[in-house]
Formats: C-alpha cells, sequence, structure tokens
C-alpha cells in the first residue's frame, strides 16, 4: 500500500458507532467527524490510553451518530508494547495527517528517550501545518523535546514532575489536565477521561458531555484545576494549619533544605513543640519525613533523567555522594545506582 493510499485510508477513516440501550439526542445532526490520531510509544499506559479514547466510542455509542473517529499509530506501523507487557496493533506508521487530525502523544514509562527523530520531526510537521496536538501520561516529554511546548507549561504525573523539570527547565502543572489554545495535555490515568471531556462539551455541549460520563460511571466530572496529589490533607490545613505551612516550606525546599531552625519560624513556635506536635500529625519527626522528600525525588531524577548519582545528590541538598548513598540505601534498600 502506497503512503498516499494510507493517507486516504486514514482520512476516511469511519467512526466507530456501537449499539446500546442508552441514547442522547442532539441538536441536529452532526456533519463532521473529529479525527483523533493516537500516537503509542513504547511503553505506554494502558490505563491513560483506554481512559482518554473510551469517552469517544461512548460519544459515538449515546448519540448513534460518526461525531469521533480515531486510529492508532506507531513509529514504524508496528505493533507496540505497554508498560504492562501487553502488545497492541496499531493502524498504521508515521504518515501524513490532515490539519484538522488531532494527535495526542501516548506515553508511560522511560518517557524521556520514547520517541525518537522521526517522531519529533513528524510531529514538527504536523503542527506547522496547524495541526493540533495532545498528550497523555508522559506524553509532554516528547512535545518538549520536540520543542512544541514554548513557556506552556504541561500536566504532568506527580511522579515525574521533578525530572520533567530538570531535563526541560519548565515547571510542570500540578492539576490533572490542561487545554490551551494550541497544545493540551494530562496527566495520565483517568484524567484522561476528564480531559477528553471537557473536549467533548467544547465539540458538543455539556449534555452530552455528562452523558458520557454517567456511562463512563465517572460520579463526578473534575476540572482541569484540580490538584492531582494534594500536598497535605485538606483536614490538615484546617486542623493544624502550622504543620501544612511546614510541609509545603518542606516541598518548595528540596535542593536547599531548610534547618530546624528555619522551620520553626515558620511554624511559629519553638523546635522543640514543633517536633512533638509534627509527630503526634505525621507519626515522624520532621527530619525524617523531610529526607523522605528528599529521596523520593532524587529517586525519581536517578530513573528519568542523565544526571549522575553525585548531581543527584547535590539537587536534592546532600553535602556528599556518599551521605546520600547511605540515606538512600537505608530508605530503599540498595544503593543509588543510575538504570541500565
Amino acid at each position: 500500500m502506497s503512503i498516499h493510499e494510507d493517507v486516504h485510508r486514514l482520512s476516511h477513516a469511519a467512526a466507530v458507532i456501537p449499539r446500546g440501550v442508552a441514547f442522547l439526542r442532539l441538536a441536529g445532526s452532526s456533519d463532521k467527524t473529529r479525527h483523533f490520531a493516537f500516537l503509542a510509544l513504547p511503553r505506554f499506559t494502558l490505563l491513560a490510553f483506554s481512559s482518554a479514547i473510551e469517552p469517544l466510542r461512548i460519544a459515538n455509542q449515546l448519540t448513534q451518530q460518526p461525531l469521533y473517529s480515531w486510529s492508532l499509530l506507531s513509529r514504524d506501523g508496528e505493533s507496540v508494547e505497554s508498560s504492562a507487557g501487553v502488545r497492541v496493533e496499531v493502524d498504521l506508521g508515521l504518515i501524513p495527517l490532515e490539519r484538522d487530525a488531532t494527535v495526542v502523544v501516548c506515553s508511560g514509562t522511560e518517557a524521556s528517550l520514547a520517541a525518537d527523530r522521526s517522531v519529533l520531526s513528524w510531529l514538527r510537521t504536523h503542527e506547522r501545518k496547524g495541526g493540533r496536538i495532545g498528550a497523555i501520561c508522559t506524553g509532554a516529554y516528547t512535545l518538549a523535546r520536540a520543542g512544541l511546548l514554548g513557556g506552556d507549561s504541561p500536566a504532568v504525573h506527580w511522579e515525574n514532575r521533578p525530572a520533567f523539570r530538570e531535563l526541560f527547565d519548565l515547571e510542570p502543572l500540578q492539576q490533572i489536565y490542561s487545554i490551551g489554545p494550541r497544545h493540551f495535555s494530562c496527566a495520565g490515568g483517568e484524567a484522561g477521561v476528564d480531559m477528553m471531556l471537557a473536549l467533548i462539551e467544547k465539540d458538543h455541549g455539556a449534555r452530552l458531555a455528562n452523558a458520557v460520563a454517567e456511562m463512563c460511571l465517572h460520579a463526578r466530572r473534575r476540572e482541569a484545576s484540580v490538584t492531582q496529589k494534594a500536598i497535605y490533607p485538606t483536614a490538615m490545613e484546617i486542623r493544624h494549619p502550622g504543620i501544612a505551612k511546614v510541609i509545603s516550606a518542606m516541598k518548595a525546599n528540596v535542593a536547599t533544605p531548610l534547618d530546624q531552625g528555619e522551620l520553626s519560624q515558620i511554624f511559629g513556635r519553638c523546635t522543640r513543640h514543633l517536633e512533638r506536635t509534627f509527630k503526634s500529625v505525621m507519626r515522624e519527626t520532621p527530619k525524617s519525613y523531610y529526607l523522605g522528600l528528599r529521596l523520593e525525588e532524587a529517586r525519581s531524577l536517578l530513573s528519568e533523567t542523565a544526571l549522575s548519582v553525585l548531581e543527584v545528590a547535590v539537587s536534592t541538598g546532600f553535602n556528599s555522594r556518599s551521605s546520600f548513598s547511605k540515606a538512600y540505601k537505608i530508605r530503599y534498600g540498595k544503593s543509588p545506582t543510575k538504570p541500565i
């Protein structure tokens, strides 16, 4: 099959319209089918992918109209292995797309190296033509590597935020998804449902988006601004505002840790009172909790960046590689090493 035949096949992909019991009548019929091209990169996450694609299928099913069509692409047109080890067949490789096609980059583990030069070039070409591009899970890494984000911060999973910040010198958003004028992104997991519901609402209104949410058993639609992972429980902010302020300060000062005196000033009481209250609320001392935050960030940097062990140690506030290695081994049961 020639590339021209592939392009024709993709641009005329039939929308899947399954039969179902539930039905919602839209005001008027849709004369335009919006096409999504999902680019699956090696080790992409199945949960994030299915969370993004299923709302489109349900929108078609509820209305019995071809509102959306979709295709699955890979770099070479061959099947792609997900992060769960499940291989997924794709429709096509990196063929030119129509301008009105929306590309969604699907990534997962090993995100910083998931896309090669051909993928980055293909994405740049599609955007130059005026095409819309989005990302789910760690797909934002690929958009950043392709230079497509500019200064726009994407939504990135909380586990990957330290590495993303270090690699691209851009502070990722803590919210579950973001929809901008040129790009959209979600942090992965079931946040894909919320993001796609928001896109469906933009296309066809809140009534359909709410009906799709009900079919997904998605009890409460979440706005983009919802935070992925609370810095601390809401109840703590009410009952122990001083402790909440201390934890916020710890998270904001990982590279240059605050000493006990500085934390006590933030708490507003003496060091002894901070120690006693913190241990009562968090079930560990401020020193232990703070160390855990730093080591958690160190583990992320080791896994997802090219920083050396020494550079990671410095980035997380340790005075030497030996002190970092000792603390890391106590915490995780093994010495810090770069992945092979």
